[in-house]
């Protein structure tokens, strides 16, 4: 009997958008099971300086519902080998931008007989950081607009009232 190969890939996830749904696509071509790892509040803290926008457990409920995940896990560090293990992890998949960094856990897997890590491309166009720089860039239209939306509304409830 085939033994299944086991895919890993992990992120953030954060501020969901087209780049993560290309990597968990493009993620789940490289098996048979996709298991996602999903990093934890503090984890991304520590990494990135900031805290993610959306809690952890909305961004796993988020990953546990996509067509083609086997399984969402907790990830408390990065690539970490103790979880690969535990996990029979064959292939891990992880975006190119991390390419020429240091993981443990990517080097580890480079190391073992029978087991892969994919570099697939970085969707360059978009990026949870880069749509945060744009809600910041246009917060004043936004807070303009739901101001003007409270006015609108505000006018419609006092001739409703009159």
């Amino acid at each position: 009997m085939k033994k299944d190969r086991i895919v890993y890939t992990s992120g953030t996830w954060d501020l969901f958008h087209i780049g993560h749904v290309n990597i968990i696509e493009k993620s789940a071509e490289y098996g048979d099971k996709l298991i996602v790892g999903v990093s934890t509040d503090e984890l991304i803290a520590d990494y990135k300086g900031m805290p993610p926008v959306i809690p952890f457990e909305q961004r796993l409920r988020i990953i546990q519902s996509m067509k083609g995940v086997y399984k969402a896990v907790k990830q408390e560090k990065l690539t970490d080998i103790n979880q690969l293990e535990e996990l029979g992890i064959d292939v891990v998949t992880i975006g190119d931008d991390w390419k020429d960094k240091y993981l443990e856990g990517l080097d580890w897997m480079q190391n073992q007989e029978g087991k892969e890590v994919v570099y697939l491309p970085y969707t360059g166009t978009v990026s949870t950081t880069s749509t945060k720089r744009d809600i910041i860039k246009n917060s004043y239209d936004i807070i303009f607009s739901e101001l003007r939306r409270e006015v609108q509304n505000m006018e419609e409830w006092k001739l409703k009232q009159s």
